[in-house]
């Protein structure tokens, strides 16, 4: 059984957490919460989001991140509930499946705001409240799938490959406020969405084969690789990637 570190540098931390009513999102509100920061979430999902808070107590905000005036909203009204965020978990994301034969400008569009677009918003809203407390840190979750050449997603896939570039770009023009900002990189995580839609006997067969590892791949280990990135201990990590993936590209 796994013996996970605490941070006491995390206590009473104002945290922001993008799409935090499932997946990674869920394991990494119960994360924070577990170590007494003050965390907070949005999405979309309003049952899910319910679930969460009454098992974390951590407040959210319901909001289409594809909407950035009603994100930048949401954003503020958690900020007073919480106070002004210092971590960010730039996590929110749909790696839905889709043939490049049947991609139109406007699903590519689409695809692009529900993947990419809202990072860079999300940031550009906290990032003045990290200024004025002396510091932050921001961690974005990409993905392994542009690494490995994975098919049937291209649009997800270049989505997630700009993440590497937008974090590289704010690490230099935050850098100066002592905000850091880096990407954590999941393999194939095996949330419930993956379970349900994807996770094959095969599927799952044919990637641990990729793997150096023989295990499948847990979320919580992606919470607790961005715990440790919001932490004190990370304080001289930036512009980097943060592989979480068994060893599979």
């Amino acid at each position: 059984m796994a013996q996970f570190a605490h941070y006491p540098s995390l206590k009473d931390t104002s945290v922001l957490v993008t799409g935090g009513a499932s997946g990674i999102g869920r394991l990494t509100v119960q994360a924070f919460a577990d170590q007494g920061a003050r965390v907070a979430f949005l999405d979309r999902d309003a049952a899910s989001a319910a679930d969460v808070t009454k098992a974390t107590g951590a407040p959210h905000a319901l909001c289409d991140l594809r909407d950035i005036k009603a994100t930048q909203s949401a954003i503020a009204t958690l900020a007073e509930q919480v106070g002004p965020f210092t971590v960010l978990a730039n996590n929110a994301a749909r790696d839905d499946r889709h043939d490049w034969r049947d991609v139109t400008p406007e699903y590519w569009d689409e695809r692009m705001n529900t993947n990419l677009r809202h990072m860079f918003f999300v940031m550009q809203a906290v990032a003045p409240g990290m200024i004025e407390a002396g510091g932050g840190s921001i961690i974005n979750l990409g993905s392994n799938s542009w690494w490995e050449a994975g098919g049937g997603f291209p649009a997800y896939a270049t989505a997630k490959a700009a993440v590497h570039g937008l974090t590289r770009t704010m690490a230099r023009d935050l850098g100066d406020h002592r905000i850091r900002v880096n990407t954590v990189v999941p393999g194939w995580i095996m949330t419930d969405r993956q379970k349900e839609l994807w996770a094959t006997p095969e599927a799952l067969e044919a990637h641990r084969a990729r793997q150096c590892l023989p295990d499948l791949i847990d979320p919580v280990y992606v919470a607790r690789m961005v715990l440790w990135l919001a932490s004190d201990d990370a304080a001289m990590c930036t512009a980097n990637n943060f592989m979480v993936e068994a060893g599979s590209i």
